[in-house]
């Protein structure tokens, strides 16, 4: 037996009804919500011992947040106490949704007024992946993102970058102007 005292485990259903997650985002919104509580929606139930608010916490601090759970496989997900192929498909889609959202709207181009809007372009995608990408922003005469392209993938720490190759993709999309960006897995920031 362990020494530890055990945290209660109440079910959702013990909870009143206006604490409880689904009701709480029907009256109040999305946004009223902790993470947790909007992968206990996704999770609809939790395991014995733990409800899905719990389960969605411990799943958030296990894998490093809503990043974390972002880059992490299927096979990850999968691997987490109580998480099986249905639970971690439900996750992974509502999470490649949300990516598809940002990107659905080709007749609303994002415009680029500052480095900070072009990170906040590209930040979601990129703080998934697990070695160094570069990628190229290309820009028409009133800063509009005509399209973001993948130029090098490289390994944990280091890609190579052939500078004719960026300026060729650009000039044979009659882009005005571009934006270089990478990104750094490992988490070291440099400037340049």
């Amino acid at each position: 037996m362990s020494d530890e005292p055990s945290i209660p485990a109440y079910r959702i259903t013990d909870f009143h009804e206006a604490d409880r997650p689904r009701e709480r985002l029907a009256r109040l919104g999305a946004k009223s919500l902790s993470d947790a509580e909007l992968l206990a929606i996704l999770l609809r139930v939790g395991i014995e011992g733990e409800n899905a608010v719990q389960m969605g916490r411990r799943l958030l601090q296990s894998l490093g947040g809503i990043a974390g759970l972002h880059r992490a496989s299927f096979d990850e997900v999968c691997a987490q106490k109580g998480i099986g192929p249905a639970k971690a498909a439900q996750i992974k889609a509502a999470i490649e949704l949300g990516r598809r959202l940002v990107a659905a709207s080709p007749d609303e181009k994002p415009v680029i007024h500052s480095p900070a809007d072009a990170a906040a372009l590209v930040q979601y995608e990129m703080s998934a992946l697990e070695q160094e990408e570069l990628w190229v922003l290309l820009l028409d005469t009133r800063n509009r993102v005509i399209r973001t392209e993948t130029m090098y993938r490289g390994s944990l720490n280091s890609s190579q970058i052939r500078v004719g190759e960026i300026f060729k993709f650009a000039v044979r999309t009659n882009a005005a102007s571009l934006i270089v960006v990478h990104n750094h897995p490992s988490g070291a920031t440099r400037s340049m």
